[in-house]
């Protein structure tokens, strides 16, 4: 009995932080609100409602923006909104070849930032060098608003090391990263909780917490960089996988390119990665006799409809679109969310071109599903970093009330 006990305390200690997360989740997703309207969108009773206001004002994450007067009578009702400095987050994002780290409040708004357009150096080079953009970034706020600080998020492709033949890359400046648990070195150096995962869930989990997440709990998000990155949201929780690479669509076996520009495949398939990525579009720009040297020269011939462009746009959607329709086979979800490291008219042109490749070709009885514009575009990478530490000190994920559940079962069963 004694052992019911104690999990009737778990249980409901669990229970209140879940319903913090939930009515936060609910702010974030509408915006200001009432006691009232809280009640209702979380179907809990005012009294308990009255108890986790208290709770989140005294923590400083809710703060009150006024009275609404129009539409109501009696008493006009005092409105609830979060409060953007309650919390923040560092995010680090680290690619092949680039590393940004940025500060994040709870609102969702880049405070400062650092970047390095530059071959990823070695993991103790990049330390020293992630250290010392976090204490520039950290300057932004007051030494107050750091007691705040949730953590630091890292995003990066997992297996740094791998598929650099297919990306043009020497081996020599990525084998040690093979080697190294990044996020739990930077830990040891700042002191701070560090929470990682992989680019492409990171930017999903941003989307979830602080962009399209407000209106779809499931979708699969798909993000065009140096390698195309993607996430798959179910029930509101990122889905990981047993290595953290669910939804690695990246490696998802193609046919060969059809374009001159491309490389052979070292096995009968190629990887989606070596078509659908801002690294083919490069290759093939180069290959065209076009100078590419930055994020900038890619969207200077985007904007100016380069031939080359539209040759890599259409073997781009010919890989990308049933590597799609087999990952929505699998998954189920009736939302794909796309997103870009660049733009000048690429999101929405290839955001097009894939919709009508995925309604041209559906199956009978299945629908296309619908096709959203990513909310960050190139600060995907630095918000979804930021987001990690947020989402998982704040998101009412499924796996919280899941052990809710199974504590009450333990209960039943100890009874």
């Amino acid at each position: 009995m004694a052992t019911a006990q104690i999990g009737r305390g778990r249980n409901s200690v669990r229970l209140r932080r879940y319903n913090e997360r939930l009515l936060l989740q609910v702010l974030r997703r509408s915006g200001e609100a009432s006691k009232a309207d809280l009640a209702r969108r979380t179907h809990l009773t005012s009294t308990a409602i009255g108890s986790i206001i208290q709770s989140l004002e005294a923590s400083e994450l809710i703060v009150y923006t006024g009275r609404r007067t129009e539409g109501q009578r009696g008493q006009p009702a005092t409105l609830i909104d979060l409060n953007p400095k309650g919390a923040f987050g560092i995010g680090v994002r680290l690619d092949r070849d680039s590393i940004e780290t940025a500060l994040l409040d709870f609102g969702g708004q880049i405070l400062a930032r650092r970047v390095h357009d530059r071959i990823l150096p070695s993991p103790d080079e990049t330390l020293r060098l992630v250290q010392a953009d976090i204490e520039h970034v950290l300057k932004a706020i007051t030494p107050e608003e750091r007691e705040r600080l949730t953590g630091i998020g890292v995003a990066q492709p997992f297996n740094l090391g791998a598929w650099l033949r297919e990306l043009n890359l020497p081996n020599e400046d990525f084998r040690a990263w093979d080697e190294v648990d990044f996020a739990f070195e930077l830990g040891e150096a700042t002191g701070l909780p560090v929470f990682s995962e992989n680019d492409g869930n990171a930017a999903a989990i941003a989307e979830l917490f602080y962009g399209c997440g407000r209106e779809f709990d499931d979708f699969l998000y798909l993000f065009m960089g140096p390698v195309i990155g993607c996430g798959v949201a179910l029930n509101g929780d990122c889905l990981r996988g047993v290595t953290g690479n669910a939804g690695d669509i990246a490696v998802m076996p193609v046919p060969p390119s059809g374009l001159a520009s491309a490389q052979a495949p070292a096995h009968k398939w190629d990887m989606l990665l070596s078509r659908a990525s801002l690294n083919a579009l490069g290759r093939h720009l180069r290959y065209c006799g076009a100078t590419v040297e930055s994020h900038a020269d890619l969207e200077r011939h985007i904007r100016a409809h380069h031939p080359a462009v539209e040759e890599w746009i259409e073997d781009c959607i010919d890989a990308l679109a049933p590597a799609v329709r087999a990952a929505l086979c699998m998954l189920d979800v009736p939302v794909v969310v796309f997103d870009a490291d660049v733009d000048g008219g690429l999101i929405d042109l290839l955001q097009r071109r894939l919709a009508k490749a995925l309604a041209d070709n559906a199956p009978e009885a299945r629908e296309a599903p619908e096709l959203v514009r990513g909310s960050f575009g190139s600060d995907a990478g630095a918000v979804g970093a930021a987001s990690l530490p947020m989402f998982f000190s704040f998101s009412p994920r499924a796996e919280i009330l899941g052990s809710v559940t199974r504590s009450i079962e333990d209960m039943r069963d100890a009874d």
